[in-house]
């Protein structure tokens, strides 16, 4: 398994990079949070007044007009109120689902703009994560929390000044009881993070395993290796389980904690109020307010506490989110124009030199000059930089040192894209999408006619089994049709076909299909390769005999060059490698 260590960016820069767009509806999303707890503030006051109106008209008249009166005033407030927090909750969940969304599409963008490099050394589940868990974890916890944090802040300084405004003595008795379990729940908050930032790395770990032996169900299935791997598992999901747990845990303490609190409040405030009522100081209508206040008041630091538990999470989502999306990118090249309509298939190496870490060469020296038309194979042993060497050709990897030159021209001074458009490839995985035979084929050409389409597949011998499906080129390639493997890379070699590039590429093209198909292939590629450039990798050598040029590749070096005559006669590493190939044949 290859290690993600995507780095680390701040959360204030990465909100600010891409939420300014959100600042005005968020504002409006605050106004209208702060309206509404407004009105709940003033509520209990005018419940009060109602209060000591009914207290006195127990010992006289009722002023029944005044209480009406109040009465139609606290419908007015409580039915703006429920408009304002519709409204809040409307725009608070329109702006996180569109920044959410557009965090999802500047992913997309983003892994179009990555180097390979980056793919090399990342696994895919957990960039997969990153689109799918993370930000679906960042959207309903900010959906969920902003709203009610804008609210509940407003509602407990509210009722604060509202508290000591209507009674000193009777404020702080409901201060002081609330805020000391509010302390601790701050506390406990703080202790809490680092198990949200570990619940979102080993779910993303989960993730990233589950790929990657899905991807090798079958490897996995003949090695007997199921119950070491369901173990690993279990391991995996005991730590997950492990995480989630203390987190949540942590999380779902506070609720409880604070309903405590804020029913210790009441009844401090009852016992305050009642022995303030029978000297005199206060009134029923004073008690009766502050028993509404404490609940207002406990109620909004419950709401905080779950509140700053949900952006807990949110926060180690975005941490990941952010960091990928400040990933380095490849260099951009859109300044760039065009410096070559089609090649004639001339390309020089000069002297290359890369290796993928610093200090580090995969490729020493190297030095090679094709003519227009030639057949270059390119053999050696695993590992000595064959592959590497068409990554460089075509721009995957920038080279440390040295030039390669496509008629003239250096390609670093070209544009990746017209670089790639030079060259047909095929690579030995076969890679398919969930789409039509015919799109699969023509993928990302114009101006493609079925006929060509039919030609290509009568070259690899496809056209059979293409007309047996259930709607030829229309049917869709996906879990119902079962293709072989070499069905599969016939299918790659048929859509490098079609687009019919001056030069071609061939890294083990043949190595999934048989030794009859294999001859096919061939003799459809040595009609095809006629008049256009072509770099071959192979391990059958029996494949590349007529080669124009044979380059014996090993630890990045080219160590012989000549036809496969020459290299024969000479009896070196070549001559080894294809007798030892051909004693294993027979």
């Amino acid at each position: 398994m290859r290690k993600a260590n995507t780095r680390d960016i701040s959360i204030k820069d990465g909100v600010s990079e891409y939420g300014r767009s959100y600042i005005f509806p968020v504002l409006i999303a605050v106004i209208f949070a702060v309206l509404g707890s407004v009105t709940s503030i003033i509520g209990p006051s005018q419940l009060s007044k109602i209060t000591d109106l009914i207290t006195k008209g127990l010992l006289g008249n009722i002023d029944v007009q005044q209480v009406l009166k109040i009465t139609i005033i606290m419908a007015g407030i409580y039915i703006t109120g429920a408009i304002m927090s519709y409204g809040q909750g409307f725009i608070m969940a329109t702006v996180t689902q569109k920044f959410t969304q557009k965090l999802r599409t500047n992913i997309v963008k983003k892994i179009n703009k990555l180097p390979l490099q980056y793919f090399d050394t990342h696994n895919e589940g957990d960039t997969l994560s990153r689109v799918t868990n993370d930000l679906d974890t960042m959207g309903q916890s900010l959906n969920q929390s902003l709203g009610t944090l804008i609210s509940s802040i407003t509602l407990f300084v509210g009722c604060i000044i509202m508290m000591l405004f209507t009674n000193i003595i009777m404020s702080i008795t409901a201060i002081i009881s609330v805020l000391a379990g509010f302390i601790l729940t701050l506390v406990i908050m703080g202790h809490s993070q680092k198990y949200f930032n570990s619940q979102q790395n080993r779910l993303a770990d989960i993730s990233s395993y589950t790929e990657e032996i899905y991807s090798g169900h079958e490897v996995v299935k003949t090695s007997n290796y199921t119950n070491e791997a369901k173990s690993n598992f279990d391991n995996m999901n005991n730590k997950l389980y492990d995480s989630v747990w203390k987190s949540q845990f942590m999380s779902g303490i506070m609720q409880p904690l604070m309903g405590f609190v804020g029913n210790f409040g009441y009844v401090m405030v009852c016992i305050v109020g009642a022995i303030m009522a029978i000297d005199g100081k206060i009134g029923m209508g004073t008690i009766v307010a502050f028993m509404i206040y404490v609940r207002l008041f406990s109620q909004p630091l419950s709401q905080i506490a779950q509140a700053f538990s949900s952006l807990q999470s949110a926060q180690a989502a975005m941490k990941r989110v952010f960091g990928f999306l400040k990933e380095s990118e490849e260099t951009s090249d859109e300044s760039k124009t065009d410096k070559l309509v089609k090649s004639t298939g001339k390309v020089d190496f000069d002297n290359v030199q890369f290796g993928y870490l610093p200090g580090q060469k995969i490729i020493k020296n190297f030095t090679v000059h094709t003519k227009p038309g030639q057949k270059i194979a390119i053999v050696g042993p695993t590992g000595s930089g064959k592959t590497t060497t068409v990554n460089l050709l075509m721009r995957f990897y920038d080279m440390n040192s040295g030039s390669i030159k496509i008629d003239g021209v250096d390609i670093n001074d070209m544009k990746r894209s017209e670089v790639r458009d030079q060259f047909d490839m095929v690579l030995q995985d076969a890679w398919l999408f969930d789409d039509t035979v015919r799109n699969n084929l023509v993928y990302n050409q114009k101006n493609v006619n079925d006929e060509q389409v039919q030609y290509a597949l009568k070259v690899v011998g496809l056209d059979h089994f293409i007309e047996t499906l259930p709607n030829g080129l229309d049917t869709i390639l996906n879990d119902t049709i079962s293709l072989s493997v070499g069905q599969k890379q016939l299918m790659t070699i048929a859509r490098a076909l079609i687009k019919d590039s001056p030069m071609l590429i061939l890294d083990e093209a043949t190595s999934s299909v048989d030794t009859r198909t294999e001859e096919q292939i061939q003799k459809a590629m040595d009609a095809l390769m006629a008049g256009r450039t072509s770099f071959v990798i192979a391990h059958r050598l029996s494949t590349i005999k007529n080669s124009d040029m044979i380059l014996v590749v090993k630890d990045g070096e080219i160590i012989e060059r000549g036809t496969h005559d020459d290299l024969m006669s000479a009896k070196g590493f070549y001559a080894g490698m294809y007798n030892s190939q051909f004693s294993e044949e027979n």
